[in-house]
Formats: structure tokens, C-alpha cells, sequence
């Protein structure tokens, strides 16, 4: 049975998160913190700051992080080996700068407690600013406006804003307002209870971060003048450096007294006046971050102090507009419009906007699973980003995309440091890392996954086909190809048949679905290793035919032989992807048909994800899934599959794959609406579509799922907009939901922005900038221009019946060996299972 969701149009409690199309709006205190906490983060890929309150309490997760920034540690393995990894990286909190204490007639602001009589927050997508408004009424009787406001800025990337206002509209009263800058990651609270000695702490959710019991940020300096205070820092293993820096400006009608002082691990200046009935007090805060691997505190210090110095000459007012213009340009190229479904569209704008905030000021560092919305997966980047992130990117901000790849480039040296670890010629990129260096522990489920080389080499060719980028190919693309192609020609090996022929093998790796480990000829490996092969040998080819000069000092540079060309094109042409005819699927690897189903019917739903319920070798034993492998192949290299292969492809996967990773419901919604089975493609879609914003995984407090929200995209654009682009050409085959009235999103090709609008009965295309460009849809070539074009259309695909996901199409099947595939559920041993004995196939599925 099928594990798909079947969500309501609109899964959000909209009492407490109204419904707004370019706004997340709280309309009172969230009662589960950790989740408002990352639903509501301001960010910028470099810096993210966690949607805690100004007070500073209550919240479960305070967090301001830095892009990159990190402290590492040594793995303790069990029982070691030669190769694992050696080093775990997780991403520090920084000091949190965010918080703006208000005490009026010395009582403290809590919302938990406060007497409110009115409360609103949200964040405007369009402006990227935080910002709340409500009204206290003190134990005292006294009310009192208080507005706040946060901008982490886009324009200045080490730079954030905040305000707070506070206006007395009954009584007067003293105000004190404490502005600070707390060390949290070694002070457990704002009152300086620090931490006890003692190892890194067990967690026992993988998909969490390690805790650290020993000093991880150790004090260098700390300064402040009458308006600005300084802290420098060093983290304790990984050796980078940090330096915060705070302005504040204060306006009120009333006479202010302000106090400053710094220490190793607090900035505070506290604010004082008193104001009278329909007077008001505002506190300006600039806040700056600079971070390196090493350079000295000192210089750290000093860019803090020029970033700050211009926002005091240019003002707050400035650095807010110049957010604003920023994000028009975002949305103009990127927004997608879903004209009648709100709830869809405010949900996917979020979505969009959190890309934005993972990704916009990255600048060539990496995209963190979470970005920097949370400490989730320690801050890890993963092969998530080149192949669910990268392709939004590559279509909408080319510039951003290219600094994420730039980063996979700058990590080219560790990589051939780890392919020699490993015995492999090239490069193999770790899978999960911050430094460059593998940080998966279990490496089954993490070394093994050799596919992140074809991965990334993904990433590499689609930007340059869809970007005609060919300096970023010549310089950097190119050098990548070659190390990862070399690596898939190294790993697998040539197996001789008896009719004379032979074919390429992978062995010994692992897929995406992290439920199938250390297996034969993955078929998503094969497929993507294929690619990586053929591409790498069309780089260097074309590199020879565009600068000769420039080829030349590549082949030096990477020692290449012209004869590994060949040896590309020939592993790549005798590649081994498995097939089985009488199921007319393909093998996700050469032994999965071998294993019995998992029955997902009878697996009650505490028991999932599996992943924590049940030892890794139970898992491995059974034909069930993680998260879509064979299924994400077929998407990504579609034009290498029949209409249906992909059909029997996905009706024989989709049953058994359990939906326990938020990578899987997006690559499985663009699937079933291309084969036909289009309301499984919006209940996926939907899952992708809610993940955070409806907290579906229970885990959204740890961050937001980035690769998710750019799965959303995909889903939107690749899936129900039909969209394929196949080395630069662009086609349509549109699959517009049955309850959907039009579907609308911007494409950036070759330089030229063209606009694409679906409605039953047509798709049409506006060119917006730039040269003239060719489409086709449904074989059809026609060339978008200003004036527009249409295509009439005759229907949106096929409509398949959804029942045949209900059950595992290979259940009662009979093997090549003649034995039948049974289903049944790995239970508790005081509670056995009996397994069937019925010889007829029928009575066997009766039976599990």
C-alpha cells in the first residue's frame, strides 16, 4: 500500500498562521516555539538568524549562524577501519545578537505570561524584513505599543537591522530597553549558566547536530565606545575566527540615559528613559558578522567597523530599500504565480523565499540542508544541493548557481585527497561535509554513495547548457568532468559474457535510498555515472575546439591522456543497467528482486521513519525505500527511458517507498503527473509543498528542509508545467492539475527571461529581456518572441487510475529462481510472524 499522503487543499492551522499570498502572518504566539523559531528565521546564505522574539525568551532553539562557520572533532569509531572518516564538522551558533530586552516600570516583556491585547507577526516576502506589532497591557494596567523589526540584508551580506519602538498609550512609566550580544553556544542561557565537562553527547536522531561539552568559542578581545561594542572570537579545533560588532541609535521625545559595557561573553547596552502618556522610545541596532579560516581577529574588527560605519553614514532607511529592490528582481525572475489557489501560492512563495535565504550570499561557500535556518545535519552540505536546489537556481539566478558550483571547484583538491583514501583515481566528493572532507561516520549509508560525483558533474553540465556559461566551463566546469569521470572509469570494472560481448559494472556503492546499502549496479549510479562519462569527454572536446592554447594547459595540468576519452565513451556505452522483462522494470540494483516486500500497509505509522525504529540490517534485508532512486533517474534522465519503462518504473516503486525523507514526495510528484497518475502527483506535490509550513516530518524546528522548497520548483515547473531541457533544448509536455485554472513562471535561458503560462487549453510563451529563443511542446518548435506565442492543447496527459498504487506490483510475482515475492513486517519477537506457505500467488497476497 502506498504510503502517499492525502493532505486537505490547505493543512495549516490558519487560526494562528493566516492566510496571506505574499506573507507568513502569526496571529498569536506560537505554542510550538521551535517551529515558529524556523518558520519565521531571516536570512541571506551567509548569515541566518533564528525567528526568536527580541525579549530574547521564551524560545527552545536560539541560533544565528554563519555560512561555513564551524567547529570540528575527532570520530570515535567503535571499531575503526582504514578510510572512514576521521573528522565530524558542525556549525556553530554565533553570538546572538537579535536580542532587545524591554522591562517597563522594571517588569520584563514575556510573551508567554504577557497580558496582550493585540499580537501580530510576519515577514513580507517582497521586503525580507521580520517585523511585529502588538499591545501589552502591563501587571501595572499600563498599555504599551511595542513594534520591532529585523532585516538580515541581502545587499550587504555580513550586515542585520533591528528596531524596536515603544510607544506608552495609557500612564507613564521608566523604560529600559537591553540591548545585548550573548555567547549561546557556550553559555546555555542568558544569565551565564555554561556547560559541564564531559564528551561530545550521544543524539539519537542522526538527522540532529552533536552538543558540545567543551569550550568551542574562546574569547580574543572585546571593546566598546559610548555607541558601538565589539567581540572577537576563536573556535576552539577548526581554528576560525569571528568578530560581531553592534551600533545602536536611539530616538525619543524623552531625556535618555544609555549604559555600555562588553565582556568575553556579553555585549550590552541598556537604554533608560521615562516616558509620559503618548511619548515613545525607538533603539536602531546595527549588527555585523565577519568570519575567515584564520585571518586575526584584528582585521576582523576592522571590517566590522566599516560596515558599520556605512550604515551609519547611509542610514537604515537606505539599507531597507535597497533590500526591497533586491527582492523585486528576485521575484521577477523567479516568482511562481497559481492564480486561485491561495493557500498553494503562499506556500510556495514561502518556499521560494527560503531558497533566497539559503542561498542568495553563499557566495561560493555551500547550500547547507538547512541552510542557515537551523542546526540540523550540523550544517552539513549534501549532493541535495546540486540536484534539487541548483536546477532553480541555474533557471531563474544563473549568478547564485554559479557561486554553488564555484564551491563544489574549490573542494576539487580535497576530493582527489579523498579518491586516494579510497583507492580511486579523480575525485570523490564527500557526501556529507563543511571543510571538504567526509564527515559521515556510517558509511554505508553515507561514503558509499559514490553518486554524488555524477551529481555534482550534473549540476555542472545543466547550468552550462541552460547558461551557455562557457568561460565558467573552460575554467572550472571542465576540470571537475574530467576528475569525476576518471573516478567512474576507475571504480567499476568490465565483465566478460560468454557470447564474447561485455558490459561496465559499478559495485560496492549505495544510491540515494539510503535503505538499500552497498549493493551491485545501482541503477541510479549506473545511469548518472553514464552521463557523468559522456559529458566530461564532450567538455574536453569542446575545450579543444574553442582554445587550444587553454586545452593544452589543462591536459598539463591534469596530466590527461586523449586515450581516457575513449575509455569514457566506451564504460559509458557498455554500462550495465539492469532490467527485469517479465516485471518490465528496472533493477534499482542486481539483487532487490531477491528480497521480500516490505508490507507498509501493517507497519503501524509510530514505527516510522524506519530509519529509527529499526536496525539498519532489518531495513537492508527488504525491498523497501527511503526515498525515490530509480524514479528520481528517470526524471533526470528521462530521454534515456520509454513512456513505459517510466510508467512500470514508477507503479512498481512508488508502493514500497516510504516517504521517510522530504526528498522523495517532490521527485515523485513530477513522475506521476508525467507517466499519468495525476492525483498522486498532487498529493505528493502537496507533501513536498507542506513539509515545514505544516511540519510534517515533526523535525522543522531543526531547520527548514531546503532541498524540499527547491523540489517545490521542480515539482511546479519540471512536473505539472511539463518541462524538460535535454543538453540546452527546451520542451513542453504540460500537466496542469484537473482543479487548477493556470499555472504561470519566469525561465532565464541563454540570457533571455521568457515568461510561460498554462492554461487547459493552451500554453503560452512571452519573451520578457534578451534574444529571441525556440521552444517545443509536444514536438511542436516555436520561437518566443516579445509579441508572444500560443499552443493549443489537446488535453494534459494521461489520466492513470491511482488503485494501482495501493499494493506492490511485484507481490505474488514469480522470480527467475521460481520462488514468489511475499510481503509481511519485521515485528517484535514476542509477536511473530507466521510466514506463508499457500503455493498459489493469489492466496500468498491474501495471506500478507
Amino acid at each position: 500500500m502506498s504510503r502517499r499522503r492525502v493532505l486537505p487543499v490547505d493543512p495549516v492551522d490558519r487560526t494562528q498562521l493566516p492566510l496571506d499570498e505574499w506573507r507568513l502572518v502569526e496571529s498569536r504566539p506560537h505554542d510550538d516555539l521551535g517551529l515558529a523559531e524556523t518558520l519565521f528565521t531571516t536570512a541571506n546564505g551567509y548569515l541566518g538568524m533564528r525567528g526568536t522574539p527580541e525579549e530574547g525568551r521564551d524560545a527552545e532553539r536560539h541560533g544565528t549562524f554563519l555560512n561555513g562557520f564551524h567547529e570540528t572533532w575527532t570520530i570515535n569509531h567503535a571499531e575503526s577501519a582504514f578510510g572512514f572518516a576521521r573528522t565530524g564538522q558542525t556549525m556553530v551558533t554565533v553570538p546572538d545578537s537579535s536580542v532587545l530586552k524591554l522591562y517597563v516600570d522594571d517588569e520584563p516583556l514575556l510573551l508567554s505570561i504577557a497580558d496582550l491585547e493585540e499580537y501580530e507577526r510576519w515577514i513580507d516576502f517582497r521586503e525580507g524584513v521580520l517585523r511585529r506589532e502588538l499591545i501589552w497591557r502591563t501587571p501595572a494596567g499600563k498599555r504599551v505599543r511595542v513594534s520591532s523589526s529585523r532585516m538580515v540584508s541581502f545587499p550587504q551580506r555580513h550586515l542585520a537591522l533591528m528596531t524596536l519602538r515603544v510607544e506608552m498609550l495609557d500612564g507613564a512609566a521608566p523604560i529600559a530597553i537591553s540591548s545585548q550580544i550573548i555567547n549561546r553556544e557556550d553559555f546555555r542561557d542568558d544569565f551565564g549558566a555554561g556547560l559541564e565537562g564531559g564528551p561530545l553527547t550521544d543524539k539519537a536522531d542522526p538527522r540532529q547536530t552533536t552538543d558540545f561539552t567543551h569550550r568551542v568559542l574562546e574569547p580574543l578581545q572585546n571593546w566598546h565606545s559610548a555607541r558601538r561594542m565589539l567581540l572577537g572570537y576563536r573556535v576552539a579545533n577548526s581554528g576560525m575566527t569571528l568578530a560581531v560588532g553592534a551600533d545602536h541609535e536611539v530616538e525619543s521625545e524623552a531625556e535618555v540615559e544609555q549604559l555600555v559595557d562588553t565582556s568575553e561573553d556579553k555585549g550590552r547596552q541598556v537604554v533608560r528613559a521615562h516616558l509620559e502618556q503618548g511619548q515613545s522610545l525607538t533603539v536602531r541596532k546595527a549588527v555585523t558578522y565577519h568570519s575567515s579560516r584564520s585571518v586575526p581577529h584584528r582585521e576582523l574588527f576592522d571590517r566590522c567597523r566599516r560596515t558599520l560605519d556605512r550604515v551609519r553614514s547611509t542610514g537604515f532607511e537606505a539599507q531597507f530599500r535597497e533590500q526591497r529592490e533586491y527582492l523585486e528582481d528576485f521575484w521577477r525572475t523567479s516568482d511562481v504565480e497559481l492564480p486561485g489557489q491561495p493557500a498553494a501560492q503562499q506556500a510556495t512563495r514561502w518556499c521560494l523565499f527560503q531558497i533566497a535565504q539559503a542561498a542568495a550570499r553563499s557566495d561560493q561557500w555551500g547550500i547547507p540542508a538547512k541552510g542557515v535556518t537551523g542546526s540540523g545535519y550540523e550544517g552539513h552540505y549534501f549532493w541535495d544541493s546540486e540536484i534539487y536546489v541548483v536546477p532553480f537556481l541555474t533557471f531563474t539566478q544563473p549568478r547564485w548557481a554559479r557561486n554553488a558550483l564555484r564551491f563544489r571547484t574549490n573542494l576539487l583538491p580535497k576530493a582527489r585527497e579523498r579518491a586516494r583514501e579510497l583507492n580511486q583515481r579523480g575525485a570523490l566528493f564527500p557526501w556529507r561535509t563543511i571543510n571538504g572532507d567526509e564527515a559521515s561516520a556510517y558509511y554505508a549509508a553515507g561514503t558509499a554513495q559514490y553518486h554524488i560525483d555524477a551529481d555534482v558533474a550534473y549540476a555542472f553540465a545543466q547550468y552550462v547548457d541552460v547558461t551557455g556559461d562557457l568561460d565558467f566551463q573552460h575554467r572550472d566546469g571542465v576540470r571537475v568532468l574530467v576528475e569525476t569521470a576518471r573516478m567512474w572509469a576507475d571504480l567499476g570494472f568490465w565483465r566478460l559474457r560468454a557470447d564474447g560481448t561485455s558490459s561496465f559494472h559499478i559495485n560496492g556503492v549505495t544510491g540515494p535510498d539510503e535503505y538499500t546499502t552497498v549493493v551491485n549496479n545501482n541503477m541510479f549510479t549506473n545511469v548518472m555515472a553514464r552521463y557523468n562519462l559522456r559529458r566530461a569527454a564532450l567538455a574536453v572536446n569542446d575545450l579543444r575546439t574553442a582554445d587550444e592554447s587553454a586545452y593544452a594547459t589543462m591536459r598539463i595540468e591534469l596530466d590527461l591522456d586523449e586515450l581516457e576519452l575513449e575509455q569514457w565513451t566506451a564504460c559509458a556505452d557498455g554500462m550495465h543497467v539492469a532490467k527485469d522483462e517479465s516485471l518490465g522494470i528496472h533493477l534499482q540494483e542486481d539483487r532487490f528482486l531477491e528480497r521480500e516486500i516490505w508490507d507498509l500497509s501493517s507497519t503501524p505509522e509510530e514505527a516510522f521513519p524506519l530509519l529509527l525504529n529499526f536496525h539498519p540490517l532489518v531495513i537492508y534485508r527488504f525491498q523497501v525505500i527511503k526515498q525515490a532512486d530509480v524514479v528520481l533517474a528517470l526524471f533526470l534522465r528521462g530521454s534515456e527511458f520509454t513512456a513505459e519503462e517510466k510508467r512500470a518504473n514508477f507503479e512498481y516503486y512508488d508502493p514500497i517507498t516510504t516517504g521517510d525523507s522530504s526528498l522523495s514526495a517532490v521527485v515523485q510528484s513530477i513522475m506521476a503527473a508525467e507517466v499519468g497518475h495525476q492525483r498522486a502527483a498532487q498529493d505528493y506535490f502537496r507533501t513536498g509543498l507542506f513539509v515545514d509550513l505544516a511540519n510534517l516530518h515533526h523535525n522543522t524546528a531543526d531547520g527548514v528542509h531546503i532541498a524540499s522548497a527547491g523540489g517545490v520548483w521542480n515539482a511546479l515547473v519540471h512536473g505539472f508545467g511539463g518541462m524538460r531541457h535535454d543538453e540546452g533544448r527546451i520542451s513542453f509536455d504540460p500537466r496542469l492539475p484537473v482543479d487548477w485554472p493556470e499555472l504561470g513562471f519566469p525561465l532565464t535561458v541563454h540570457g533571455s527571461r521568457f515568461r510561460v503560462r498554462l492554461v487547459r487549453e493552451e500554453i503560452s510563451f512571452t519573451l520578457e529581456t534578451g534574444d529571441e529563443i525556440e521552444v517545443t511542446v509536444r514536438g511542436q518548435t516555436v520561437l518566443v518572441t516579445a509579441d508572444g506565442v500560443s499552443v493549443a492543447l489537446a488535453d494534459q496527459g494521461p489520466l492513470l487510475d491511482d488503485s494501482v498504487l495501493d499494493r506492490p506490483v511485484g507481490l505474488g510475482d514469480e522470480r527467475a529462481d521460481g520462488s514468489i515475492m511475499t510481503s509481511y513486517v519485521p515485528t517484535d519477537p514476542e509477536d511473530p510472524w507466521e510466514y506463508p506457505v499457500a503455493s498459489d500467488p493469489d492466496d500468498i497476497i491474501e495471506q500478507s
